[in-house]
């Protein structure tokens, strides 16, 4: 039987997210229309308004509805100290982990010419402006560990070494809890390559 016209709108647009497929799009829309018709209501209104009101930092360009996001605007992060990611799910991974006290700058991707996605789209003279009016003593490269991330860090890293003193990157290789005869040899290569001294 096929859905009335509303109703298989609503499954298409349930699909639009990733990991959504047909049947757990219509499972939602179901779910809503079925069972919580005002959560449906909720969920109508707060995206419409998420996507008229979100944009991006004026700084590091992570999603926000303000001009300076929390972490730009907070006086107890070290300015000097900037963190290049990929993804704004990046930034709140690495605000989870406790560990990093400085800011960041939000790529929005990676390079991808295939894709079409150049230096234009990510912003990069953005990062390269900031780098060079900013105090920055530290950038820490924080792309993922993808060809195509890879190949972003070493294009920031020639992009942005006349402009700073230190250029790093988050270290890769064994997971803790990982035992070695499960890990593939380039997860290994890495670890031994950014292998540290004990103190």
């Amino acid at each position: 039987m096929a859905h009335s016209p509303l109703i298989k709108q609503l499954i298409d647009s349930l699909r639009c997210l990733p990991g959504v497929g047909a049947k757990s799009a219509q499972r939602m829309a179901y779910h809503l229309l079925e069972r919580d018709r005002n959560g449906a209501r909720k969920l109508a209104h707060t995206l419409h308004q998420a996507a008229e009101q979100v944009g991006h930092c004026q700084s590091c360009r992570i999603l926000t509805e303000y001009e300076y996001c929390d972490i730009c605007q907070s006086p107890k992060r070290d300015r000097q100290v900037l963190c290049v990611v990929e993804t704004p799910s990046d930034v709140y991974a690495i605000e989870q982990s406790g560990s990093y006290r400085g800011t960041y700058f939000v790529l929005m991707g990676h390079l991808s010419p295939l894709d079409g996605v150049g230096p234009s789209e990510l912003h990069l003279d953005t990062l390269k402006d900031r780098v060079k009016n900013e105090a920055i003593s530290e950038i820490i490269l924080a792309t993922n560990t993808t060809v195509e991330g890879e190949a972003t860090a070493h294009y920031l890293v020639e992009l942005l070494k006349p402009h700073t003193q230190k250029i790093t990157r988050i270290a890769h290789g064994v997971p803790l809890g990982g035992e070695l005869e499960y890990i593939d040899g380039s997860t290994l290569g890495h670890a031994f390559k950014g292998r540290l001294e004990f103190d």
